[in-house]
């Protein structure tokens, strides 16, 4: 079965982050907030660039895919290992620990992308939107400095009911409810992003390897659902 489909991997951001009081727009960032934001943007793009060698890796030695019980035994182990270490200095070797087995998870979803026809240009078109969309959700967040955390409870209810509707879809095999959970990841991802950033500017998270690891989740399931939907042409042969 040609199927490019990747369960929502749960999210691990700051939902039990104290909200912050609403309001319009912010004063310059305070010196902590802006370490803040500056060490998560920059252990992100190592990050990110560390998954992509993996998953790269991964299609070129065309491993196999874990399946779906090591994927969650693995995600949330290791990221079990990222919140008891967040404050020493394993925090780091944890963080690329977890990201490293998402871009190993996201090599077998390449490689039959790849494997259907047009699948290069597919993987190319969601990586430009996923990468468009967080530049700019980043980018009206910085400017406005509004507050998003509002949204927490409602999107990580959200990305729950994807991941149980996602098993579903696998499991009974309903490509229609498949597509369905991908649309509602691509919106309630765009949605941490916002809530992510404005924890970060508004004070709301001060640990940059969990500023990180939020955003890196997002970013990888907004692509792997942006992935889906523009595979949907290519994955009905």
């Amino acid at each position: 079965m040609n199927d490019t489909r990747h369960l929502p991997v749960p999210h691990a951001g700051s939902a039990g982050t104290t909200p912050l009081p609403a309001g319009g727009l912010r004063t310059p960032l305070d010196m902590p907030v802006q370490k803040v934001l500056r060490n998560t943007y920059a252990l992100l793009s190592m990050t990110l660039l560390f998954a992509a060698a993996v998953a790269s890796a991964g299609v070129a030695l065309a491993l196999p895919a874990p399946g779906i019980v090591l994927t969650l035994i693995g995600y949330f182990g290791l990221l079990f290992a990222v919140h008891r270490l967040r404050n020493s200095g394993w925090a780091l070797p944890a963080v690329f620990a977890l990201t490293g087995f998402m871009g190993y998870t996201l090599g077998p979803v390449l490689s039959r992308t790849l494997s259907l026809p047009g699948g290069a240009q597919t993987i190319a078109m969601a990586l430009a939107a996923t990468g468009a969309i967080f530049l700019a959700l980043s980018a009206w967040v910085l400017t406005t400095r509004r507050d998003f955390s509002w949204m927490g409870g409602m999107l990580f209810a959200g990305m729950v009911v994807a991941l149980l509707a996602g098993l579903a879809a696998l499991f009974f095999e309903i490509p229609a409810l498949g597509l369905a959970v991908s649309a509602m990841v691509a919106l309630l991802s765009a949605g941490l992003i916002l809530f992510e950033t404005s924890q970060i500017v508004n004070g709301g998270e001060t640990n940059y390897v969990m500023a990180t690891v939020g955003l890196f989740v997002s970013l990888f399931n907004l692509f792997t659902s942006l992935l889906s939907l523009f595979g949907i042409g290519g994955s009905s042969d």
